[in-house]
């Protein structure tokens, strides 16, 4: 116990001494005059070690800047693999169908509040097909999608039966749409990215269209460059349709001898009018470039 006391008395001595030389340390600031206030005023940033005057108290812009788009980058990151828990989850309901006539599995209740239905889709005879139901999570569809936030937060149809029906699109394509709502991952060729932009323009998930926009680009040639105009007019596909005209510009006179310039006119007479414009104004400017006599 003594020891314990004499410990404390000694502990306390030397705080005591710590705060005399503090008190001496700014008494030697006070007697250095406006030079020490001149350096105080000038601090360093914590994060980059540059120079900032006193009014720009805290961090240096750059870095806050920093500092909240790694904030962001982080919740970005928080946000895929809280998804990708509850895709691990929706696999193991398994891909068969969910509904009031299917067979009850263990657990499954717990794992999804929310089910995806294809319609409209038909078979090679023409008869409407029934797809299975792709069961997912409100949060999750939520959070990736306003469209689906519209219907599923406020009293519609969808949110209080709980099923989304989807038309005009076949069963793969909406489980790979799910699939990359929660993993950001997909598997694309070139009609599954056409399907998928469909979708992604229809539930505006715009990186999703980013994604499938970019692979269709570096699909690009000019034998398939009509046809991928038209579908990039349609869906509003800015890049690809720059792309696929900067091809159709070079390469008109094999373009318009071939059917699908034909089938073009005949369904969307409009897209050919545009091409046409944006054909007859180039070589407007070409003829411009080569003769300088033209310019007024």
């Amino acid at each position: 116990m003594r020891r314990h006391l004499h410990q404390r008395v000694q502990m306390s001595s030397d705080s005591d001494e710590d705060f005399e030389e503090e008190d001496d340390e700014n008494e030697e600031d006070d007697d250095e005059g406006p030079s020490a206030a001149a350096r105080l005023r000038r601090m360093k940033c914590l994060s980059c070690k540059e120079d900032y005057g006193d009014r720009d108290a805290g961090t240096c812009r750059e870095c806050y800047e920093e500092a909240g788009e790694t904030e962001e980058e982080l919740k970005r990151e928080i946000e895929d693999l809280k998804s990708k828990v509850n895709f691990l989850r929706l696999l193991s309901v398994g891909p068969g169908p969910i509904g009031p006539s299917s067979i009850p599995r263990p657990y499954t209740p717990s794992f999804y509040d929310v089910v995806l239905v294809a319609t409209g889709t038909t078979d090679s005879a023409g008869v409407q097909c029934s797809s299975p139901s792709i069961p997912a999570h409100r949060a999750v569809l939520t959070s990736r999608s306003p469209v689906f936030r519209a219907m599923l937060e406020n009293e519609m149809e969808e949110s209080l039966s709980g099923t989304i029906k989807i038309s005009d699109v076949s069963y793969d394509a909406l489980r790979s749409f799910v699939n990359y709502l929660y993993t950001a991952e997909a598997c694309l060729d070139e009609h599954m990215a056409c399907d998928l932009l469909v979708l992604a323009e229809k539930y505006q998930v715009k990186h999703l269209k980013t994604y499938c926009e970019k692979f269709l680009m570096s699909r690009l040639n000019w034998e398939n460059s009509l046809p991928f105009y038209a579908f990039a007019h349609q869906h509003g596909a800015k890049s690809l349709l720059d792309a696929a005209l900067s091809l159709i510009m070079d390469n008109m006179d094999k373009l318009s001898k071939r059917e699908e310039y034909m089938e073009l006119v005949e369904k969307d007479p409009r897209v050919v009018v545009e091409i046409y414009e944006a054909y007859l104004s180039k070589q407007v400017n070409t003829a411009a470039t080569k003769d300088p006599t033209a310019k007024s």
